[in-house]
């Protein structure tokens, strides 16, 4: 068994977090019997967030009465404190416990710090101070905001994208996070879907023993796979090795992560998907990506009105209407039956 310590916080678990994002995909019954099932494998840790819909309300039901054998993480998009505050009550609520062991901000386009006019550390802070909160962090996609986290001192955790997709200056994360004894939590480390292979996937990460990965799960099978590797931890040999080194050579480069921070599109696009459907294409069978319904949705790229909210808001930098464009070119080739 790997185990993860996430830094101060003292937090130690299995080096599987369950990533809570997906359950909203799923019926009640459904998610229930999901989380139940990984914490019976042997997941300890569950993150989630005030914007997944009805994410919280899934893990209050599966883990009511049992809230002191989880570990707990959540997060909030507030930038005031009178968001923050309803957030916090909503998501102890919707979570039925009076305390969160980690409370995260979600994906700010600031580095929220102690007197900079939003209130929202402040809150934080105190939500602390009365013992709603026992950890505070923060989430990412962007490496400038997450440097100055870690160089605050103001946080114990960090959750950015980490996989074996990604390059030197997020490695470099890593370890600024280990030197400052703060946990790193590796969101997407699937990228998104992108990467097939989950051994693959967990054996890179293993060689992170600070970071601790959280797979978006949603179906049993799913779960399955990863609780396997509690007991038989996949190990990196050379067929892996040169499976990773594939995949970096096909998908490395300006690609679309589908974080879905882009979204919505006042033209009604469905960017998080349709902007990296070539790359679906080329990873996944076909015929799932070719149905009629997939086709209006990639049509709805014609409509793009070149607004560029899409690419302001990517926290990638992405020309993501150029993005879009090439994307649908791939697309009608591959229904003209051309190859990729």
């Amino acid at each position: 068994m790997e185990q993860v310590r996430l830094g101060k916080t003292g937090i130690v678990t299995d080096k599987n977090g369950f990533g809570a994002l997906p359950v909203q995909r799923i019926s009640r019954d459904s998610a229930v019997s999901l989380l139940r099932k990984a914490y019976e494998g042997g997941i300890t840790f569950f993150d989630t967030a005030r914007f997944y819909t009805d994410s919280e309300e899934k893990l209050g039901e599966a883990f009511s009465g049992m809230r002191e054998k989880v570990t707990i993480a959540s997060k909030t998009a507030a930038v005031t404190p009178e968001d923050f505050w309803k957030d916090l009550d909503t998501t102890l609520h919707h979570l039925k416990t009076d305390y969160l062991d980690l409370y995260q901000f979600h994906n700010p386009s600031f580095c929220p710090k102690p007197d900079d006019k939003s209130g929202v550390y402040e809150a934080m802070l105190e939500a602390r101070a009365k013992g709603m909160v026992k950890h505070i962090g923060i989430t990412n996609h962007r490496l400038s905001v997450a440097r100055e986290a870690v160089e605050s001192g103001l946080y114990e955790t960090l959750q950015f994208p980490f996989s074996y997709l990604s390059g030197e200056k997020e490695k470099e994360l890593v370890e600024k996070c280990k030197k400052a004894d703060m946990g790193f939590i590796a969101m997407k480390a699937l990228s998104g879907g992108l990467i097939t292979n989950s051994a693959a996937a967990y054996a890179y990460l293993s060689r992170f023993p600070e970071v601790l990965p959280i797979w978006g799960i949603q179906r049993e099978a799913e779960l399955d796979e990863f609780l396997s590797y509690i007991k038989n931890p996949p190990k990196m040999t050379a067929e892996i090795e040169e499976l990773i080194e594939k995949d970096r050579k096909e998908l490395l480069g300006e690609f679309c992560r589908g974080c879905g921070y882009c979204m919505p599109c006042p033209a009604g696009i469905e960017i998080n998907n349709c902007a990296r459907m070539s790359l679906l294409l080329r990873r996944s069978p076909s015929e799932l990506q070719l149905t009629a319904e997939v086709q209006e949705k990639m049509r709805k790229i014609k409509d793009c009105i070149h607004c560029n909210s899409c690419s302001s808001k990517c926290p990638y930098g992405l020309d993501t209407p150029a993005l879009l464009q090439k994307n649908l070119v791939d697309y009608e080739e591959v229904l003209a039956g051309k190859p990729l």
